[in-house]
């Protein structure tokens, strides 16, 4: 959706009100990313880092903003920098907290500071240099022909914005231009500020125009890219986020970066029109030095890909994958948990859901000899689900779960919503109530089930990819209450018992008096001080939620990105899955098919997976993490329905992953195929960031896959693949979480349960209810009809017409049962 002129405008307002709200409760300053302490540092000297600072230094109008002092200048920037959002969803990167933009304290604004306004400067052409082949209408630019939602909100803007490829390349080289590259998304509350401040602003786009070739790029789609130069920003300062704002050559070498620049010079940030002016002239005068700073950067950005540049001379290849390497890392974690509030480290805190899992495993089988130590595990994942479910970071009356809190207490959320997050927490709660029983957590997994449902489900049975944090121009504003307001809504009594509930006070937990929903106490807790049972606290709550639920529909929406993401859809698909097997509710499983059948049909073309889909149209090649989490959703459904067509497309795409994406030089997996265009560096997928990693899905994919079907090259790249990373897992278990539990699985295979049948009955569904009860994280589950295709499946028919269960564990096979009842302690014990 294209940002409406009454959104515009609200940004507007937004943007003036800045630094005035600094210092409320949701604003939190952010801790370095782990990979650039960590990692970086190993490959980058602090020389090679300050070639890129080097060409700059000496330009009249702009002053080292990448100086090593801008650490200390960290609490003056605004406070709205600091929780725009860092590194993390689809790249590989760890999550981190959201970087202010570049400054520092040598920052210094040139003899005359003033800059034109908008209003004096005549209005730019949509192109001033070259004529556009495509046809625009007036006031528009080339975004207008994308279907991102994120670049046609920059589509009426006078910057002469190109979409990702040839033409824009082509057109640097011809005019040796330097290319201004700005990446963001939809839901990027900073971007849309920086969008109004600068992009929206004559003057500063007749500069931009003037001096640059200007490409604008959705992170979420164009995810090579991001992960690309995301890096390349890390590297020059020490932290990333969103807007990214990065100058390249026309042979797309970065020399320079960062993230939000305002409109005017403020708290020792530079302004975006001053930043391009010193980088004009230093395109203009210091041209060799601009290009060997960039050569450097590039450099050192193939390095810091390599695994082998990262190891050479520290770390020793593993010879095996030993349980001890797990229980290191859990212990690492445990190191690192807030007792208190529950999750790891301090504010702003993401979930983290890889770890929770881990800690999962530990708890069922990991940790066998120590009591105490699973107790602590018990620990980690009972507060950390609790909390989070308790707090403001999710939706107590719509269900879901916003992408951080900038708060240690979970209490306030950076309101957007993004599938991907909801897809992984709802698996992690379905999890920890199985293990656990706490019936809570599941209550909480079928929230995010109905919120995804309802409000990010496309009429075509897919899923759409984020909802806004902002509406109206205010970041929250959709989501927040006073009391007057609830108890309009509910009545005067039950609006002051909701009121106590939810910790809305007439001070308010936000800004502006208003307060995030949240329980301050646990539900059992809750329910003792009204002396009731929690069965009776959720009957009482729930008719009045839908009552707040109705009443908050009616306010103005956030914006919604209307793009279709091959690799959120397939974890959302898992998500609906788990759903299914773990409540029985027909229409979870439905949701999932339905989904799985719109990817095939249409964005798999020519055996081939393709990107993103939106405005009716399918494009970009598939990542692999698009290609790993698709065949993992389709094994995931074979688990739960006996339709042929997942297990024969999870083969096909499989292969094609290990064809097309495979690294000869190091043995991993990289993040494009070998037919994507040639960027400045071909990344790999190593790191469990906000989403899993394409290498630690493709391995659990191997593992299960050479279960299923027998073929043992597939059980011995998953071992390749866990050998390559084993000397990283003690080192940095946080970035691993999701491989950890790869390994996991490659160590501890449970048991094999094949259930066969003629058709869908009764009988096959108590069948699978009962394979998938309880908590078996390592346990593999098919459900087929009777077929030779596959080894597991080999001979098996169903016993007098009846659906039957095969279970082996240790390579030895148990008696077929025709009866769930049967089954059920087999698999419980």
């Amino acid at each position: 959706m294209k940002a409406s002129k009454k959104k515009k405008g609200a940004k507007k307002e937004a943007a003036q009100k800045g630094s005035a709200q600094k210092g409320s409760a949701q604003k939190t300053p952010a801790p370095q990313n782990v990979e650039t302490k960590e990692l970086v540092s190993e490959a980058v000297s602090e020389a090679a880092v300050n070639i890129a600072v080097k060409t700059l230094t000496d330009s009249p109008a702009y002053v080292d903003p990448l100086s090593k002092n801008n650490a200390s200048m960290v609490d003056q920037f605004p406070d709205e920098a600091k929780a725009a959002v860092a590194a993390d969803a689809a790249v590989s990167a760890p999550d981190q907290a959201p970087a202010a933009a570049d400054a520092s304290s040598s920052w210094r604004a040139p003899a005359s500071s003033e800059t034109p306004s908008s209003k004096e400067a005549p209005q730019p052409e949509a192109s001033q240099s070259i004529e556009t082949p495509l046809q625009l209408m007036p006031g528009t630019n080339r975004l207008i022909h994308e279907t991102s939602t994120y670049l046609l909100q920059h589509a009426h803007n006078p910057v002469d914005w190109y979409p990702w490829g040839e033409e824009a390349i082509a057109r640097a080289k011809k005019e040796d231009k330097p290319i201004l590259l700005s990446v963001g998304y939809a839901a990027c509350h900073w971007c849309h500020v920086m969008e109004h401040e600068s992009f929206e602003d004559a003057y500063t786009a007749r500069m931009m125009n003037d001096n640059f070739v200007n490409i604008k790029v959705d992170r979420e789609e164009r995810t090579d890219i991001d992960e690309i130069y995301m890096k390349a920003v890390q590297l020059m300062t020490g932290h990333g986020g969103w807007p990214m704002t990065v100058f390249l050559t026309p042979d797309l070498k970065p020399f320079f970066g960062g993230t939000y620049f305002p409109k005017e010079p403020r708290q020792a940030m530079p302004a975006f029109t001053q930043l391009l002016q010193a980088l004009t002239e230093a395109w203009r005068d210091r041209r060799l030095e601009v290009e060997e700073s960039s050569g450097s950067v590039t450099e050192h950005l193939k390095m810091l890909d390599s695994l082998n540049a990262r190891s050479e001379g520290k770390l020793a290849p593993a010879q095996s994958i030993r349980k001890d390497y797990l229980l290191d890392a859990a212990d690492r974690l445990l190191d690192v948990f807030d007792h208190r509030f529950g999750g790891f480290g301090n504010a702003p805190k993401f979930p983290h859901t890889f770890n929770i899992n881990l800690s999962l495993r530990c708890i069922d089988h990991l940790v066998d000899k120590s009591p105490s130590v699973k107790e602590a595990h018990k620990e980690l994942v009972t507060t950390t689900l609790d909390r989070m479910a308790m707090g403001g970071i999710y939706d107590q009356i719509g269900g879901g779960f916003a992408r951080y809190s900038v708060d240690r207490q979970w209490l306030i959320p950076h309101f957007e919503k993004m599938l991907y997050d909801n897809a992984l927490m709802c698996q992690t709660y379905i999890d920890g109530y199985r293990l656990l029983g706490r019936r809570y957590w599941l209550d909480i997994a079928e929230g995010i089930l109905s919120f995804v449902d309802r409000e990010l489900k496309t009429e075509e049975g897919a899923f759409y990819s984020s909802l806004d944090a902002d509406s109206e121009g205010e970041e929250g504003k959709f989501y927040v209450f006073t009391p007057a307001q609830i108890k309009e809504i509910a009545g005067t009594a039950d609006g002051e018992w909701l009121c106590e509930v939810y910790g809305v006070t007439q001070t308010g937990n936000f800004e502006h008096g208003k307060s995030a929903l949240h329980f301050a106490k646990t539900p059992e807790e809750i329910a003792r001080d009204y002396a009731m049972s929690v069965e009776n606290f959720f009957d009482r709550l729930r008719p009045l939620n839908e009552k707040l639920l109705n009443a908050r529909e009616k306010r103005i929406r956030p914006g919604r990105d209307e793009k279709v993401l091959t690799s959120w859809n397939s974890l959302m698909i898992s998500a609906y899955v788990q759903g299914y097997v773990a409540t029985g509710k027909e229409a979870y499983l439905e949701t999932a098919k339905t989904c799985a059948v719109f990817i095939l049909n249409k964005l798999v073309k020519d055996g081939r997976l393709l990107r993103t889909y939106g405005k009716g149209k399918a494009k970009l090649n598939g990542y692999l993490e698009d290609y790993a989490f698709f065949v993992r959703a389709l094994i995931d459904l074979a688990s739960a329905d006996p339709d042929a067509r997942w297990l024969a497309h999870a083969r096909k795409l499989n292969d094609v992953m290990l064809e097309r994406f495979n690294d000869t030089e190091e043995g991993g997996l990289y993040y494009t195929s070998d037919d994507h265009e040639r960027l400045v560096t071909r990344p790999r997928s190593h790191f469990d960031g906000a989403v899993p990693s394409g290498t630690s899905v493709a391995t659990m994919n191997l593992i299960r896959l050479a279960r299923i079907t027998g073929h043992d090259p597939y059980i011995l790249r998953a071992q390749g693949l866990l050998l390559l990373y084993a000397p990283f897992f003690r080192k940095l278990p946080d970035q691993f979480g999701n491989l950890l539990c790869a390994a996991d699985l490659f160590v501890h295979s449970d048991q094999e349960i094949a259930i066969v049948a003629s058709e869908m009955g009764n009988d096959l569904k108590e069948m699978i209810f009962c394979a998938h009860n309880g908590y078996r994280p390592n346990q593999l589950v098919v459900v087929s009809k009777p077929t030779n295709a596959y080894r597991l499946l080999e001979n098996r028919m169903p016993v007098s017409g009846k659906a039957t269960a095969y279970i082996c564990k240790n390579f030895a096979c148990q008696k077929p049962t025709t009866s769930a009842e049967d089954l059920l302690p087999v698999v419980t014990a």
